[in-house]
């Protein structure tokens, strides 16, 4: 991937706001770094955390048994789509309710607001280019954020009719952004505004040169968190949708991917059941982390499975867990977008696709 330094261009650009700096949150203090630390957690914490869970033998290495959760933010309404910019130092993640997206800053730990409005904005990713891509609720779209901050539509309908409300995406190696559009924007006007639908929900696979569109899979009810695996093989996609019967799985799916360009034999890779995943990532061995949520103590915040569908370990978090992704000056820091806060983990592995 092309590494440009994104930052330094876009920050001050007409397209985005420049930075708004947000105290930090009511019960969080700065330590000698000026990182947050939240004030739950100020009392010493028995190593190896007691939050982070090995359920299998082969969680063990990826444990770093002296490192703990942290908070490091709280006051949003629904934390979504965290991505990291490496070349910057900084993670960006939306707030969906509050029609924002959010920065925090490595270095220092602070918080500022990065985009208002933000088209009420959920999964971020960045294209090969290091350039940002957004799923916009409000606006039905799928966007790209210039290197001078200006906002390219990639699209915004298929076949003449209008997005449900793009929600989280991918991009594979060859460029190509796949993205998921379930439609919880149009649902309410907590997070968009109530609209019709036009078209079912599916998972799509746009060609960002020749903007080409093609319906990689429509046999979801709620397509919604999406990664590929390290060898861009598989593709996994979590239904969020209402099972009919109880005894439906909450499914975490997966996919072979022919030729970089379609999807056959898809199947259940994990029942999430009594709760549900959200968002998802792959680490570089090919093990899926999943957001959580919806049950909880003991069962929200992130749950790690091993290529075999095998749940090796957890992250106990006490908020639903929403999204994820790794980064971190050295790759090896677990961010968690959860509900009302943000929360980071160091572990003993990378992110299969992290820029």
């Amino acid at each position: 991937m092309e590494r440009r330094t994104f930052m330094n261009v876009a920050a001050g650009a007409a397209a985005t706001l420049a930075l708004e700096p947000l105290a930090i949150a009511d019960g969080q203090e700065r330590n000698g770094t000026g990182a947050g630390v939240d004030q739950e957690r100020k009392n010493p914490v028995m190593y190896p955390d007691p939050a982070v869970r090995v359920i299998d033998p082969r969680f063990a290495k990826y444990v770093v048994h002296n490192a703990a959760l942290e908070r490091l933010y709280t006051g949003t309404r629904w934390s979504e789509g965290p991505v990291w910019f490496g070349d910057g130092g900084y993670l960006l993640w939306s707030d969906i309710p509050n029609n924002r997206m959010l920065r925090w800053m490595e270095a220092t730990g602070e918080v500022g607001v990065y985009r208002s409005p933000s088209n009420y904005s959920n999964g971020n990713y960045r294209d090969r280019q290091g350039r940002l891509l957004t799923c916009e609720h409000d606006s039905r779209r799928l966007t790209r954020t210039e290197y001078d901050g200006t906002i390219t539509v990639l699209m915004d309908g298929f076949q003449g009719k209008k997005l449900n409300a793009p929600n989280d995406l991918a991009v594979h190696s060859d460029g190509a952004i796949w993205f998921t559009d379930p439609g919880y924007g149009i649902m309410s006007d907590y997070e968009g505004h109530k609209a019709a639908f036009e078209l079912p929900a599916v998972v799509y696979r746009l060609d960002p040169k020749t903007r080409e569109a093609t319906v990689v899979a429509s046999d979801m009810s709620k397509p919604n968190g999406i990664c590929f695996s390290p060898d861009e093989k598989l593709l996994y996609i979590v239904d969020t949708g209402v099972p009919r019967s109880s005894s439906d799985p909450h499914p975490i799916r997966v996919y072979d991917v022919v030729d970089g360009v379609r999807l056959k034999n898809g199947r259940l890779f994990v029942n999430m059941a009594p709760g549900s995943s959200d968002g998802i990532r792959c680490d570089v061995d090919g093990n899926v982390w999943s957001a959580a949520g919806w049950v909880g103590n003991g069962y929200n915040g992130v749950h790690v499975f091993a290529p075999d569908g095998t749940m090796i370990g957890a992250i106990d978090l006490p908020e639903t867990c929403a999204n994820l992704c790794f980064g971190g000056a050295k790759k090896n820091r677990l961010f968690m977008a959860a509900s009302q806060s943000l929360y980071a983990l160091y572990v003993n592995t990378q992110g299969a696709q992290v820029p």
